[in-house]
């Protein structure tokens, strides 16, 4: 593992942030939040922008219409759109960060052709169905059923919280085509205009509508669509969960960098930093997020060498989303009475507290040790697969 740059990456570093100085203000004011045909369309626009200008999919095959850099350029690429203030992939993170890498991955070649340049361009949306309302942390109990019948899987159960469904073209589906267990789950490619899907928005605590349960009744997906062998898909599903854990949160994680940023600087015009106990939390929280940093190059040096991350994305997930929650406490104590608010609120001196993105920060952050695999999840995948430790029983 080398963790320094090269010439060719600190050229290509510089000249993304040329271009992002241009570019970026145009896309300064997004949508609201729960006006979702207009997100898709503003996520779209700078997934088109980033596409014309020949950044997006930076770590992609170029054949699938991306750049066909090295992971290290793409993590370079991230931390470029965090300093800038770049919009983040927004509604599509679904076929960006795990559907689109594992169809690279696993897909075939005719998949590969169908599938990476429309996300890459910002055509099409994905989103995941994976986790049933008795298979969450449990994935592999999942009950979701295909039924082969010629050239098409017949699929009829339900999924839940599936992340943008109400804008998706697609789902990444996990159904059980076989017996009990791990051994009979194959992965689908749903399209999500198939007849028999009904789609139920779910509101979070946030009152936003970014969730949804799926009902599938009797629903037609082509077997040219399976992803993997069938019965194979548990196997293709590790391969999915590695890039969502070891790679996904590359984004959060330089967001709650910036945002620890943001809450030092309010507690200091607050006059609060004369707390030793405060700057002693803010200083572990400074050493955690740059050691989740160091540890995400270590992990993309990984995925270099073998085009997957590996078990370092337990580690990364587990760490990040508790040190996340941390940081949402700790700016939700320094805001006070001003984190009852998400509209914009002044500061003593007439300085705007930044509290309405500190609030949506913490909002965020209590669904991380539940989401892409409970910490009690990650906790066991560590002891076993990297301390050696015996299986749970």
């Amino acid at each position: 593992m080398d963790l320094r740059y090269t010439a060719s990456e600190q050229a290509f570093r510089e000249e993304l942030r040329g271009w992002l100085a241009e570019t970026v203000p145009g896309f300064r004011q997004p949508p609201p939040h729960d006006d979702w045909a207009a997100r898709r369309a503003h996520d779209l626009r700078w997934q088109r922008t980033l596409f014309d200008a020949g950044y997006a999919g930076v770590d992609w095959p170029a054949e699938g219409g991306g750049r066909g850099a090295s992971p290290v350029e793409q993590l370079i690429f991230k931390e470029e759109c965090e300093r800038a203030g770049a919009p983040y992939v927004g509604v599509n993170f679904v076929g960006l960060l795990h559907a689109g890498p594992t169809v690279i991955a696993e897909g075939t070649p005719a998949q590969r052709e169908r599938y990476l340049p429309a996300i890459l361009r910002g055509q099409e949306v994905w989103c995941q169905g994976f986790s049933e309302p008795d298979a969450g942390s449990d994935l592999a109990s999942l009950r979701t059923r295909a039924v082969r019948d010629g050239d098409d899987y017949v699929v009829t159960g339900s999924k839940i919280w599936t992340s943008h469904a109400e804008v998706a073209d697609f789902c990444e589906l996990l159904v059980r085509t076989g017996d009990e267990g791990r051994q009979g789950i194959s992965w689908l490619i749903m399209p999500m205009d198939s007849p028999g899907i009904e789609i139920r928005p779910l509101r979070t605590i946030e009152g936003t509508t970014e969730f949804a349960q799926l009902f599938l009744n009797a629903v037609h997906i082509p077997v040219a669509n399976r992803v993997g062998e069938e019965n194979d898909g548990w196997r293709v599903t590790m391969v999915t969960l590695s890039f969502e854990r070891g790679t996904a949160f590359v984004g959060e994680l330089l967001e709650c960098m910036r945002l620890l940023g943001e809450m030092y600087r309010v507690a200091d015009r607050l006059g609060l930093l004369g707390d030793d106990g405060l700057r002693r939390r803010i200083g572990h929280l400074v050493a955690a997020f740059d050691a989740l940093w160091a540890l995400t190059k270590r992990n993309v040096s990984e995925a270099a060498q073998t085009g997957v991350p590996g078990i370092g994305g337990s580690v990364f997930k587990l760490s990040f989303s508790e040190h996340a929650q941390a940081l949402g406490d700790l700016s939700m104590e320094v805001l006070d009475r001003a984190a009852l608010c998400a509209d914009p609120l002044l500061g003593p001196d007439g300085e705007v507290l930044g509290n309405g993105e500190q609030l949506h920060a913490w909002f965020k952050s209590i669904n991380l040790t539940i989401a892409a695999g409970t910490s009690q999840v990650q906790r066991n995948i560590v002891a076993e697969r990297i301390l050696g430790l015996p299986r749970s029983r």
